[in-house]
């Protein structure tokens, strides 16, 4: 990474930048906040919770600031090697940055897991921004008493509510976190706004549209790995992904009959990664069983989750 600030504006105005973590019980809206400041689909977004794995780093750019994000995996109490190692993802990003943004769901009130982050951020330096999501559910009069529960718990250095699925509150939040940044370097170039490769975004894309359209008859059995990705030279982008399941029966499931539901799949992930890529997109699926991938901890390295 380059540390020389191509982002200097002169000696007028001193460059502010920084990473800053989000990190939440799952399904309180991270990937949505993500998406919502940058501006473009990065993060996968799904009503089922633990559907963040690896760490999604989003880049938003102003002209005197620049503020990495990390969306973590939410934590929550893990069943499997990949949920132990998405949870120690997101506590581990905590002692990583220069702020970190607790989002709750306001709607749901204080919760034994909203405990248990606290605890967890009491350990950290950073100063840590309470933010109220989903305040578009809930009654204005009920959100004073939800944080005065959360005031008695932590001396947060902020806490901003806001609506990350429409946007409210979202400006005043980023003006606010900025004014934390200390002083440093553009870190990168202000047309990028994720450091992943767009592989991965493309196979978090494919995996989006199987857990909204399986619904529960498959759960987070699912992994997809980007095979081959090729533009050609009339413009296409030819690319083929492999979907990893666990058993022979959620193989079935994820083709559906006469391979209806993949065609889907196809169908919607290729129209996401076209907008993302600014191209025409070849789609090829495949789906193969891997047995008990989320245990085996060679599988889980060849599908990029790592604790390193």
């Amino acid at each position: 990474m380059n540390s020389s600030s191509s982002g200097s504006k002169g000696s007028k105005e001193k460059y502010h930048s920084g990473f800053v973590a989000i990190i939440g019980r799952p399904n309180v809206g991270k990937s949505t906040l993500i998406n919502e400041v940058i501006g473009q689909k990065i993060a996968i977004m799904s009503d089922k919770p633990q559907t963040t794995r690896n760490k999604i780093h989003g880049v938003y750019t102003k002209d005197n600031s620049q503020i990495v994000f990390l969306d973590t995996p939410g934590i929550h109490k893990p069943t499997s090697k990949l949920g132990d190692f998405m949870v120690k993802s997101a506590v581990g990003t905590l002692g990583e940055v220069d702020a970190a943004l607790f989002l709750i769901d306001a709607s749901e009130g204080l919760g034994g897991g909203d405990r248990f982050i606290i605890e967890a951020l009491k350990k950290v330096k950073t100063p840590v921004f309470l933010i109220m999501n989903k305040i578009d559910k809930i009654e204005p009069e009920a959100l004073l008493p939800l944080i005065v529960q959360y005031k008695d718990l932590y001396d947060f250095a902020e806490i901003i509510p806001i609506s990350a699925l429409q946007g409210s509150n979202v400006n005043t939040l980023l003006k606010v976190l900025s004014s934390y940044l200390p002083e440093g370097p553009q870190y990168y170039p202000a047309d990028q706004i994720t450091d992943h490769p767009e592989q991965f975004v493309c196979a978090e894309l494919i995996r989006e549209k199987i857990l909204h359209l399986t619904r529960e008859e498959v759960p987070h059995s699912i992994a997809v790995a980007i095979e081959n990705m090729k533009v050609q030279e009339n413009g296409v982008v030819n690319i083929g992904a492999v979907i990893y399941v666990e058993r022979d029966s959620q193989k079935g499931i994820v083709i559906g009959k006469q391979g209806a539901l993949l065609k889907q799949v196809g169908k919607e992930a290729r129209r996401d990664i076209e907008t993302l890529l600014g191209s025409r997109v070849f789609l090829e699926l495949w789906v193969k069983v891997k047995k008990d991938w989320r245990n085996q901890e060679r599988v889980l390295k060849d599908l990029g989750f790592r604790n390193d």
